[in-house]
Order: C-alpha cells, then structure tokens, then sequence
C-alpha cells in the first residue's frame, strides 16, 4: 500500500484466530485510510474459507507459528534444556528448529495443496522458520513457486550503521548475498564511497568497550535512523529502550551485537542474522568447555527471547 505498484492491490487476510483477524485488520486499515484508501482489504476465518482467500492470488505471503507460544515455543526450549543443550532462539535448527519445522510442515502443505488448485502461478513468500527447512520442504514436495525471505536483509545495513553510530540515511548502497536466513553483507557504500574500513575500524572499539557513543541526543539520533523513524517520532518507551542501552554500554563496554560484530571482526563482512541466531548457527560461542564465552559475548543461552515472551502483551497494547 505504501509503494505505487501496490497501492491498488487487493489483500486477503486470512487466519483460524478471529481476534488476530482482527487486529490484522484494524492495522492493514489503518494504513490504508491514512494513504487515500486505495487498497481492498478482505477478511477470511477459518481452514474452510482458506481457498477463497487465495483464489486469484498473484502472492501469498505466508507468517504464521503452528502451536504457538504455549505449549510449543516454551516446549522446545525447555525440552532441549532439561538435556544440557542450550539455545537461544530455537527456531530455526537444533532441537527446537527440528520440532518446529515437524509441525509446520504439514500445515505448509495444506497451503501448496490449496494453491495448486486455485491460484497455481502465485509466489509463496515464505517469512516462517525454520527458514531454510521450510522453504526446502515447499520446493522439494510441492509444485508452488517458493521463496524464502527475512526482514534481517532489509534492516541490515542500518543496524549495522546504528550500532556502530555512524549516519544512516536511504541512500545508503548495499550487496548482500547468501542462503536463507543467513547472509553476508558484501559491500555498504555511501555516494560511492567503501563504508568498510570505518566500520571495521570502529568494530574493533565496539566489542573493546571502547567506542565513543556521542551523547545521549546524538545516540538517539543515530538508534532513530537504524529504527528509519523520524526523530519527532520517537516515543518515550523507545527513548527509554534507547537510554538503557547507552547506559549499559556506558557502565559495562558490552552491547547486544557482540557475536556478529565478532563475526564482522574475524571474517571482515557484517552477516543479515542476530548475534542470537549466529550464536546457535556456528560452534564457537555456545560450549560447555568454555563457559566463560557466554558472558564475553552477552550471549542468552536457554533464556526464551523477550519478543516472544512479550507477543501477546504487545498485540493487547496495539
């Protein structure tokens, strides 16, 4: 709705929660009156309406989690826990990204079943995870286009840039090439102009404690343009989020990023995925023979992430 060629479109809601429906709804809506009301959203409840929902669909964008927070997320964490294995987002390998993708699958199936009846050369855009699993299951068993997607590519460069405190703006060029949620970015320009060696100079700093943050406003300023809102637009509860982590990194030298800027440190590029993620991805962070790792790099082992834990607290506050 925000870009021309989709102004016009027709979006089909579709969902087996009523409420979720709903706020989905209200949200899509809500957006589409502030931008001239251009836009046709539907509404559809329920397995038994699922193929009205995708008949004639160009692109089905697929975000949903089989089981939920409880009893499912909460089962693979603390399953694998109760054994000595410990994970930090346990959704896209290991134990807790097996189990996931076993209960996923099928569901995912019953979308390509329906797709191949009624809208066969529509794109399925994959945003679940397990990432690669799942979109490997779609190509491998099905005959539904498929393509497996993460926000972590459209948020990379500016993450990196307000991590490391250095302006971020639209212009920003970037390469980023890999397979699914996991990537590399290969090149971060500015008017032409290679980023790299300022930001590897200043990654150096970063996980050293080091790096000079600025002050308060001007850190604000920075986390703003990572976030891409407008400086006026901050909120209070993000101004407070913000103020927090300054402080912390003021009185301690760590920060949340530490494995990926690590990453960045040895392999020279920055990668798409979260320091949690890229800590259960790779066998360097997370080891029992080196405990003391854990606190080095600030990493969360066995701890369910706060966004999941938080979900439907936020949907009630929205």
């Amino acid at each position: 709705m925000l870009t021309p060629a989709l102004e016009h479109s027709v979006i089909a809601l579709y969902d087996i929660d009523g409420e979720r429906l709903e706020e989905s709804r209200a949200m899509l809506n809500a957006i589409n009156v502030n931008y001239g009301e251009k836009a046709r959203i539907e509404t559809y409840l329920g397995v038994e309406n699922r193929k009205d929902a995708l008949r004639g669909a160009n692109y089905v964008v697929n975000a949903i989690q089989v089981g939920g927070y409880e009893p499912c997320t909460v089962t693979d964490f603390e399953i694998p826990k109760k054994y000595g294995l410990r994970q930090t987002i346990a959704d896209t390998l290991g134990v807790g990204g097996v189990f996931r993708a076993l209960r996923t699958i099928p569901v995912m199936l019953d979308f390509a079943r329906d797709m191949e009846e009624v809208c066969p050369d529509a794109w399925f855009l994959n945003y679940t995870n397990p990432m690669a699993i799942l979109t490997g299951a779609m190509l491998r068993l099905t005959n539904v286009r498929t393509v497996g997607l993460c926000h972590s590519v459209q948020v990379c460069a500016s993450t990196l840039m307000g991590e490391l405190c250095m302006d971020y703006d639209g212009t920003v060029q970037q390469k980023i090439a890999g397979i699914n949620h996991q990537a590399w970015l290969l090149e971060i320009k500015k008017d032409g102009v290679d980023l790299y060696p300022e930001i590897r100079r200043r990654a150096e700093l970063y996980n050293q404690g080091k790096l000079d943050l600025g002050t308060l406003e001007e850190y604000i300023t920075h986390q703003a343009a990572r976030m891409e809102i407008p400086l006026d637009k901050v909120t209070d509860d993000q101004r407070a989020w913000i103020k927090e982590r300054y402080d912390s990194y003021k009185e301690t030298g760590k920060h949340g990023d530490m494995v990926r800027i690590e990453m960045l440190r040895r392999f020279g590029y920055y990668l798409t995925e979260s320091s949690e993620h890229t800590s259960e991805y790779t066998p360097w962070f997370i080891k029992d023979r080196y405990p003391e790792l854990i606190d080095r790099f600030c990493i969360p082992p066995g701890r369910i992430p706060p966004a999941l834990r938080t979900a439907n607290r936020k949907l009630e506050k929205v």
